[in-house]
């Protein structure tokens, strides 16, 4: 079925959102064309307003509106412990379970070779250049267990042995990436008090 060339624009566009393929994007653009232009409005203006204010913080790479994430402007968090994360969502399900008190740092993503996508889209050597600059004297992995997001870990790992900084794993037996934060807050609490120190499981 042919539509016009700004509904076709749309339903692509809508395509890269994660878990949206051809056919939900069309009935979702055509429900916002059709059925529901205010809808559509607000829709563009909030997407419009968080392009113009969302950017990634300079210290941790999370989307903030601000300077500084208000994690890393929080004086009161251990400077000394960074938890690194592949998502915001995974940060704000941390955030929930109010047991990790220090700071963060996010990949937005983990090693993929085939995309593109490669430990500088990660930002890894500004994880780094973070641990040596800021003296931190541990780094928390908190990384699902699929193959990629195994590579990821490995990788950061092999990359922070001769900095000698402590680094431990979390490990979340319900976790999926990116959906931290439907995980239950007790689940989270539990796995960041039993995280285990990396040793003979990558070196």
């Amino acid at each position: 079925m042919s539509y016009t060339p700004a509904t076709d624009t749309l339903i692509h566009a809508l395509q890269a959102l994660p878990g949206v393929g051809s056919r939900s994007a069309q009935r979702m653009a055509l429900h916002l064309l059709e059925r529901d232009n205010s809808a559509a409005q607000a829709l563009s203006q909030a997407l419009q307003a968080a392009l113009s204010r969302v950017h990634k913080c300079p210290a941790c790479r999370s989307l903030t509106e601000t300077d500084l994430c208000s994690v890393c402007a929080d004086s009161a968090r251990d400077q000394q412990v960074v938890c690194v994360v592949v998502s915001d969502a995974d940060k704000a399900g941390l955030e929930m379970a109010q047991r990790f008190r220090g700071r963060y740092f996010v990949l937005h993503g983990v090693l993929s070779p085939i995309d593109g996508v490669g430990p500088e889209q990660l930002g890894l050597f500004d994880l780094l250049a973070l641990v040596q600059e800021q003296g931190v004297g541990e780094v928390i992995l908190a990384l699902d267990e699929q193959m990629e997001s195994e590579a990821t870990a490995h990788y950061i790992s092999e990359q922070l042995r001769p900095l000698a900084v402590k680094r431990s794993r979390i490990r979340f037996a319900q976790m999926r990436s990116g959906s931290l934060d439907k995980v239950d807050s007790h689940v989270i609490a539990n796995a960041i008090t039993d995280k285990k120190e990396i040793g003979l499981e990558f070196d």
